[in-house]
């Protein structure tokens, strides 16, 4: 039987890779179709605060919308962690896939939710359980998504494979955008607030077929024979004992990044258009030059990791991001237009693409 060698280890033929081009595009669309229902969220965030969050005023309604888009957030660790052992008992690929069913499932439960003036308070805990059921999915994919890659990868370009992950998410966020915008310019305010914002959500449920398909290009990494103490014992418990230096460095760039995108794509248009009074398209203009500056410069930032070292990319960009995020926000409340918005979001975005996700590699 012949056999090949995957991530430094001996690998039967029939589970060779395919075509690095046609294992980067598979990967690449099938995660971001999960994170797109992810972060349509937040484009959303407003008419979900006055649909489903009986507030005294529009800014307490905003408030706690975007306190359920931040609920996502805190169960992605636990995601990562049950998902992740999931992924070494079963194996990488049927990881993606359930990964793929609760994005699914999570995303229905928002867009098909009762209002408020429907159904009381069970519509906001309809939303909020979405919401978690989206966090935890994205906690499994990321793992699952970034070691299938890394471990396709030739070991002199696990950077760049790895890369594809945070690119995915630009494209996400890119799609995300696009189609808010589009919704927002096709139909009345009115309508937006009554059905058409339901639109994204409904159609962000067709990952699972089309993820499916894209995924069926996919081989596995993990074979029956690898791993077989993880087998036999906890995962987690050998990660924490033989790996926990690196699971701390790991999560402080997990941290860092996630941190600087929210400020970045969401946190930063939002303060433009409440509070400096810019128009509403600001936002969905930032989200899209934040998706298309992330899609680029993430892979040619895995790139130069592989040459440079990853924590030479990643420390000189999060050291960047940590020294202009101020004077940025000086910058736009001096000159409060799109030209400044934009160029902010572009420079911040370029920086946060080259430390994220570093970590597909010592």
């Amino acid at each position: 039987m012949s056999v090949t060698h995957v991530n430094d280890k001996i690998v039967p033929a029939s589970v060779t890779t395919p075509g690095a081009a046609r294992l980067i595009a598979a990967c690449t669309i099938g995660n971001a179709l999960e994170f797109y229902d992810f972060v349509i969220f937040s484009f959303f965030a407003g008419t979900i605060g006055a649909l489903f969050f009986p507030a005294q005023d529009a800014t307490g309604q905003l408030l706690l919308s975007f306190a359920t888009y931040g609920v996502g957030f805190f169960l992605r660790p636990l995601g990562g962690v049950v998902l992740g052992a999931y992924a070494d008992r079963k194996g990488r690929k049927p990881a993606t896939v359930l990964t793929l069913f609760l994005m699914a499932l999570g995303t229905a439960m928002i867009g098909l939710a009762p209002s408020y003036a429907s159904i009381g308070v069970a519509a906001p805990a309809v939303v909020v359980l979405g919401r978690l059921i989206q966090g935890f999915s994205a906690g499994g994919e990321v793992g699952a998504s970034t070691t299938l890659l890394a471990e396709y990868a030739p070991p002199a370009r696990r950077g760049f494979f790895g890369a594809w992950q945070l690119a995915s998410q630009g494209l996400a966020i890119l799609v995300a955008a696009c189609m808010a915008w589009g919704v927002a310019n096709m139909l009345p305010p009115d309508q937006v607030k009554r059905w058409g914002w339901r639109l994204p959500f409904l159609i962000g449920v067709l990952i699972v077929p089309i993820g499916l398909w894209l995924r069926q290009a996919l081989r596995e990494t993990h074979s029956n024979e690898d791993d077989a103490r993880t087998r036999q014992t906890s995962s987690l418990a050998v990660a924490l004992r033989d790996h926990w230096r690196q699971i701390v460095a790991g999560v402080g760039l997990i941290v860092g990044g996630t941190a600087s995108n929210a400020i970045i794509v969401i946190y930063m248009s939002t303060y433009a258009v409440r509070q400096l009074k810019m128009p509403p398209a600001t936002a969905l203009l930032a989200g899209i030059a934040a998706g298309i500056v992330t899609l680029i410069a993430a892979p040619m930032a895995g790139a130069l990791s592989d040459r440079l070292g990853r924590k030479r990319v990643a420390g000189v960009s999060y050291g960047l991001i940590a020294l202009l995020i101020w004077p940025a926000f000086m910058l736009i409340n001096a000159s409060p237009d799109l030209g400044t918005v934009l160029l902010t979001v572009l420079v911040l975005g370029s920086l946060n693409a080259g430390g994220g996700r570093r970590s597909s590699s010592p």
